[in-house]
């Protein structure tokens, strides 16, 4: 298993929420291939947290990549990024979807992934390149990536900053999973 390191994350934001279509996300006994992902992109996306400026609750978006950002929407579900690009660039891709091990099931939205985990502002800020209880490792490549508008949002919706998982590969790991059972 191969821990993927901040080199990767200080990447372009869309090479990373491509590439990371297909990693294995661990977060203490839960472990899971990212399904579906969304770029953030600095303060010229309308649609990024922080597109206002450096803020507290974006103060890590403008740190060194490789961290997570948790934060809360609608005042009920968190919402789990990594950090992306160079230090004082905020940027970061949101994971949308997973396939878990665990629970043998597609979490499709980061909302359930966070709830079915147990992911919480408490677990902001975390740098995931070298904590054993939470990280991303390589894993199998994905065939095929969909990208589309990015979802949930008002403004920023005409980039094709959302990369999804085609169909047949969510459902040919869904199968692997069932049946390791």
């Amino acid at each position: 298993m191969t821990l993927l390191q901040r080199s990767f994350f200080e990447q372009g934001t869309l090479t990373v929420a491509q590439e990371l279509i297909g990693t294995r996300l661990h977060f203490n006994n839960y472990s899971g291939i990212i399904t579906e992902t969304e770029a953030y992109i600095g303060k010229d996306d309308p649609a990024c947290h922080a597109a206002k400026g450096l803020t507290p609750r974006t103060k890590v978006m403008f740190g060194a990549a490789g961290y997570s950002y948790v934060y809360l929407i609608y005042g009920m579900y968190h919402c789990l990024n990594i950090v992306t690009e160079a230090e004082g660039f905020p940027a970061a891709v949101l994971i949308r979807g997973i396939i878990c091990d665990t629970t043998h099931r597609h979490l499709d939205g980061p909302g359930k992934l966070c709830k079915a985990w147990g992911i919480t502002k408490e677990h902001n800020a975390i740098y995931i390149c070298s904590n054993l209880s939470f990280y991303v490792a390589e894993d199998s490549p994905v065939t095929h990536i969909l990208t589309t508008p990015r979802i949930g949002i008002k403004v920023g919706t005409d980039h094709l900053w959302r990369f999804i998982m085609s169909p047949s590969d969510i459902n040919e790991r869904l199968h692997n999973v069932v049946t390791k059972i």
